[in-house]
């Protein structure tokens, strides 16, 4: 198996910290099906769009979801195939008997 550096470690170690809390995942799950924006987001979960607008901004500086504006409506989406693999592979492991 390969080596891996520290850093590199400790780089996924923070990824699956991120990726560790169930707001953000049930936003990374929302955004597996279609983009969708702040306010979308926030209905669907019941929450504040304050709240979801700190997790999205945790999970754009993690590079796990991009944004881009339509007018002053900010949508939200994956940011690449790997992030929609990561989350599925997690669904398919502890869904696995």
């Amino acid at each position: 198996m390969k080596e891996y550096s520290q850093e590199t470690i400790q780089l996924l170690a923070e990824l699956f910290k991120i990726l560790g809390d169930p707001t953000r995942l049930r936003i990374v799950r929302l955004l597996l099906d279609h983009e969708s924006s702040v306010n979308a987001i926030a209905e669907d979960m019941g929450m504040g769009q304050s709240a979801i607008s700190h997790q999205l901004r945790v999970l754009r500086q993690a590079r796990l979801v991009s944004f881009r504006k339509e007018g002053k409506t900010v949508f939200y989406s994956l940011n690449d195939d790997h992030v929609e693999m990561l989350l599925r592979q997690g669904l398919d492991h502890v869904s696995h008997q």
